[in-house]
């Protein structure tokens, strides 16, 4: 299928129906630097330990069918939870340096560079310029990926006489409050996110409509159609004063070549006599509603999607033995709501409560039968897939992409000066479908594993993740200038230290060695020009 090229050259040719001619008129360059110091204590390191609680041997014996593409997900988690883990400490850094071209005839251009690292490390961003103290010398191959092209567009606006803008190229793509698609610079880790795109824009006073492409990954020159792009129509009713209402559709479809197994013509025959290894493209479709605004001292912020479609991208990470599960499908919701509410009186406090939910699954346990039968198929465990989203509600437990969960939180707010912003945040975090762990019992502090190959003798993991507790002051020095200071702190509860399929959209394992509290603190500047 090559719909989305001519969905492109369409685009193409509709910038070049512009009228021509057009003059250069106005320059603006800009930029920002952004520098941050993490510290996260009880930091879990190592991989396939032998205090691991699930070793890596389960996987084998059909217990948790984990994907093996993911480097075995099931079986590390990234806290350890155990004061006896190493803690990680690091200063991060985002260069970004951008030049916006104006012309005449309603024609722009937008090109900006930007450079992500991590101080003194070696092998990514230290190594151009930092010499070996020792010797003197420095014989370090400098890197080719240190400056990045983030985004390189084109676009024509007021086409046809029309409140209509077309964009084409290297682009961001924040929709709404960024819940689904935003621009990945939440937090720690801020490595931004944009995309090749093409985006039409229609906006009035009243409403607006946005309908664009995003190829995602290219699955190269020889392949009809092996390649995953990003659809998207979303539209915004701005007819009510100080608030706004969303509707939208999302349809990523990936259609990259899956194969179990390569058995000749023969068992590939055989293979489809009885349907085996017969993956479809995986087509995830999300609609949602959205609704934010203030109605005098309240505000609001209220988000909820439903996903379908096929999932075979996902069954692929299920196989127990040669073939996963071609049947898998997406059929997850997922919502979203803030309310808070200002007073009006001296440090303007505001305090708000907040819900969020997460669908999923869990199916990696298996009866006692399934075990004894190597015909058996696998059922995939799909949770609701958060997409590109830009929020971020834990530091420990969520890198925007927590699902098979649901979570309650509450903060209050308040400018001690104008220049001055305080925020205190506590959330709950539990787990939805629990993980069936191999059975174990509690020995010194250790959970011994006991179920041996009989991965069907199993015991139920807590779904309790932990309540975190988190401070936060930013300071603006002037219009430009930030600075800002958070700690946080999760008091552990049992679904986190004995472990959930939490992370990584519910494919990835979050669970510990210990059941001792965590700690993260950060220190961040930046500046906007």
């Amino acid at each position: 299928m090559r719909k989305s090229m001519f969905i492109l050259l369409a685009a193409v040719v509709v910038l070049a129906a512009t009228p021509a001619l057009a003059e250069l008129q106005n320059v603006i360059v800009g930029g920002q630097i952004r520098i941050r110091g993490n510290y996260y204590t009880n930091l879990q390191t190592g991989i396939n330990r032998p205090d691991l609680q699930w070793p890596a041997a389960y996987l084998s014996s059909r217990s948790i069918g984990t994907g093996e593409n993911f480097n075995f997900p099931g079986v590390v988690g990234l806290f350890g939870w155990d004061d006896k883990e190493n803690s990680l400490d690091f200063v991060e850094q985002r260069t970004r340096l951008n030049v916006k071209a104006d012309f005449s005839n309603e024609v722009g251009a937008f090109i900006e560079f930007d450079s992500y690292g991590w101080w003194g490390e070696y092998g990514w961003w230290g190594e151009d310029f930092r010499s070996n103290y020792i010797t003197g010398g420095d014989f370090i191959t400098p890197t080719d990926d240190d400056v990045e092209v983030y985004q390189s567009y084109i676009e024509a606006n007021e086409m046809f006489g029309l409140p209509l803008r077309l964009r084409v190229g290297r682009q961001e793509i924040a929709l709404g409050s960024e819940w689904l698609v935003g621009v990945n610079d939440t937090s720690s880790f801020f490595t931004g996110l944009s995309f090749d795109a093409a985006r039409l824009t229609y906006a009035t006073d009243m409403f607006s409509v946005d309908l664009f492409a995003a190829e995602l990954a290219e699955g190269g020159p020889f392949e009809e159609d092996e390649d995953v792009w990003l659809y998207g129509l979303y539209g915004s009713y701005l007819g009510l004063e100080d608030i706004v209402i969303d509707a939208y559709w999302l349809w990523v479809r990936d259609a990259r070549r899956l194969s179990d197994t390569n058995l000749g013509w023969f068992g590939e025959w055989i293979e489809d006599v009885f349907s085996l290894d017969d993956y479809d493209p995986t087509n995830l479709h999300t609609v949602g509603l959205r609704g934010a605004g203030t109605i005098g001292a309240f505000d609001f912020e209220a988000e909820f999607a439903y996903q379908f479609g096929d999932a075979d991208q996902v069954g692929f990470l299920f196989r127990p033995f040669f073939y996963g599960d071609d049947d898998a499908d997406f059929q997850a919701w997922a919502g979203n709501l803030e309310v808070g509410y200002t007073f009006d009186m001296a440090w303007q406090p505001r305090v708000w409560l907040g819900a969020a939910y997460f669908d999923g699954e869990d199916n990696r346990d298996i009866s006692f039968w399934e075990w004894l039968s190597p015909f058996d198929s696998p059922e995939a465990s799909v949770s609701f897939n958060r997409l590109f989203s830009n929020w971020e509600y834990s530091q420990f437990l969520d890198d925007t992409t927590l699902s098979n969960s649901w979570l309650v939180r509450g903060g209050v707010e308040a400018m001690p000066t104008e220049s001055l912003e305080l925020r205190l945040v506590v959330s709950y975090f539990d787990s939805l479908e629990a993980f069936d762990a191999p059975a174990h019992i509690n020995l010194f502090g250790y959970r011994i594993p006991i179920a041996g190959p009989f991965s069907f003798w199993t015991m139920e993991n807590d779904t309790p993740l932990g309540i975190e507790a988190a401070l936060y002051a930013t300071y603006h020095y002037s219009e430009d200038l930030v600075f800002e200071a958070g700690w946080a702190h999760l008091f552990t509860d049992d679904g986190a230290t004995e472990g959930q399929y939490v992370l990584l959209n519910g494919l990835g394992f979050s669970g510990g060695t210990g059941d001792e509290d965590a700690d993260y603190l950060y220190v961040e500047t930046r500046i906007q020009f």
